[in-house]
């Protein structure tokens, strides 16, 4: 695997992330995510772990430093063990193009049986979306899922070695009484924990104007019960991050309404069907997928440039009551 120019758009700014949807199928239908009826994509359609593989690795040639695997839920895909075996074997390398981090968005809800697996493939930390720690709340929110069996996923990964961040959306009316109490926990646990304000990607049952919280007023609540101070880390992602005096844990803020941060912009996403998207809230892309099979690996750079000079300079998020989404697509297809 050659090195070649490191991938920069037209707005000078240096693509180091991949977000990699391996499945746009979920064993939870969050309401703020997606429809109750939901039509998947005919596996026929998706990546097989061998493109996903050889895309993947020509990212890193270009300069990708970071890979995310996400979904949909990337564990109800059967062989996505095997992919991060694989692209685990380019973290920390020491000779040629290397990843300096491998991680993964997960629901938690297969934790328990995969955590040690994705630890020993090279996964150091994941992302676990929880948006309410009461059973009640957390079935309405995910329609049908079981908050305890994904606290005990939780538990396996901490005792499987991986550092764990929770992913909390703001919800207006749902969980925001609960927001201060899972800054404790998390602070208790070790965990970090990123609020996230919702965005308007896809069609779903609800107005998600009604849902909308605005990350301004939850930093103000939390700031009157914590001590936060604003902290230099980085994740390599849009989060800004404050830390949480009396715990070792930092809170974030991905707030992409009340505080934009498309400038810093270094993230790039493949979904499933492997179409790549410049920007979450665009419609830009490239078909790397059909590049691929017509072309061979030899024209997937020249797809790569392609994408850098399409990348958009910001997305176009609104919330307002009535308005339609954004872009037709769901979360769960471009990958969150």
């Amino acid at each position: 695997m050659s090195c070649a120019s490191p991938l920069v758009d037209s707005f000078g700014r240096t693509i180091s992330y991949l977000r990699i949807s391996v499945t746009d199928r979920c064993d939870l239908r969050c309401r703020y995510c997606m429809a109750e009826e939901m039509t998947f994509l005919p596996k026929a359609k998706l990546l097989s772990l061998e493109e996903i593989a050889i895309i993947a690795e020509r990212f890193i040639a270009r300069g990708v430093t970071k890979i995310r695997l996400s979904g949909g839920e990337p564990l109800v895909r059967r062989d996505v063990v095997e992919l991060t075996r694989r692209l685990g074997r380019h973290v920390g390398a020491t000779t040629g193009p290397r990843l300096d981090e491998l991680t993964m968005t997960t629901n938690g809800t297969r934790l328990r049986e995969h955590a040690a697996d994705l630890a020993a493939a090279g996964i150091r930390r994941i992302n676990v979306s929880l948006d309410s720690r009461d059973p009640d709340i957390f079935r309405h929110i995910t329609r049908h899922g079981d908050v305890a069996q994904v606290l005990d996923g939780i538990s396996a990964a901490k005792q499987a070695g991986l550092a764990i961040k929770i992913n909390m959306v703001a919800l207006n009316g749902l969980n925001e009484n609960e927001i201060a109490p899972m800054l404790s926990w998390c602070g208790a646990e070790g965990f970090d924990l990123s609020l996230i304000e919702t965005m308007p990607l896809g069609a779903i049952d609800e107005d998600r104007a009604d849902r909308f919280l605005p990350l301004t007023k939850v930093f103000d609540d939390l700031s009157t019960k914590f001590d936060l101070t604003r902290d230099d880390h980085r994740s390599g992602g849009p989060a800004r991050y404050w830390r949480v005096g009396g715990s070792d844990a930092r809170l974030g803020l991905i707030s992409p309404l009340t505080n934009n941060f498309c400038d810093g912009c270094n993230r790039v996403r493949l979904t499933t069907e492997g179409k790549l998207y410049m920007c979450l809230g665009q419609n830009d892309q490239v078909d790397l997928k059909a590049v691929l099979q017509t072309e061979g690996v030899v024209g997937l750079d020249a797809a790569l440039d392609e994408a850098m000079r399409l990348k958009p300079a910001r997305h176009d998020f609104q919330i307002e009551r009535g308005a339609a989404p954004a872009v037709a697509r769901h979360m769960s297809v471009t990958g969150g």
